[in-house]
């Protein structure tokens, strides 16, 4: 996802990294508490999940947190299915569907609204891949976790990014294991799927 950290509209930037829309520009609103997901970041999740998912062709994706939909057009650039952008502040709406139009994006659609009550309104075991990039102070991380558990499909997997790294404990409570993990800067970042029985 994203986060939130200035109050104007910026000329910030972020790019996609690879994919048919590869360099392509994605504009970062000044929403407080807007933060993308870095390059490299970005750049370590997409080798997961081309290790682990090599055909992102069958994949139907969720950015729950969208944000400047930096993970969600990444996922799509690289061939998803579909991708569904969840965002609630109107500048941040206002810039992924400027973003989906200019790249005649039809795989994304962006919906307006709260991530968890979008997220309780859609049909279980959903989603293939779902990204949650919660505001990292906003004490959403469990609940969203918990959501994201009812929309994955089988075999599915939850990318989560965070301030803090789960544990194996924190992970199991939510009937989840880490696969993997990895730290930069301030964020860390884990790959997530379902305990297996």
């Amino acid at each position: 996802m994203t986060k939130r950290q200035g109050s104007h509209v910026g000329t910030h930037r972020v790019r996609i990294i690879g994919g048919q829309w590869k360099r392509s520009q994605l504009p970062v609103p000044e929403v407080s508490g807007l933060r993308p997901s870095p390059d490299r970041v970005r750049e370590t999740l997409f080798n997961w999940l081309n290790h682990l998912q090599p055909d992102l062709s069958r994949l139907h994706g969720l950015d729950l947190f969208a944000g400047t939909g930096a993970l969600g057009f990444e996922l799509a650039s690289r061939g998803a299915r579909s991708v569904l952008l969840v965002e609630a502040d109107p500048r941040a709406l206002e810039a992924l569907r400027a973003t989906r139009a200019r790249l005649s994006a039809q795989a994304v659609d962006v919906r307006a609204g709260d991530a968890l009550a979008v997220a309780g309104a859609l049909p279980a075991a959903s989603f293939d891949v779902i990204f949650l990039d919660p505001p990292f102070d906003a004490g959403l991380q469990e609940a969203a976790l918990r959501a994201a558990v009812r929309l994955l499909a089988a075999g599915g997997l939850i990318y989560l990014e965070a301030s803090v790294a789960l544990t194996v404990t924190e992970a199991a409570r939510t009937g989840l294991e880490i696969v993997r993990s990895s730290r930069a800067g301030r964020v860390s970042s884990q790959l997530l799927r379902r305990l297996s029985a």
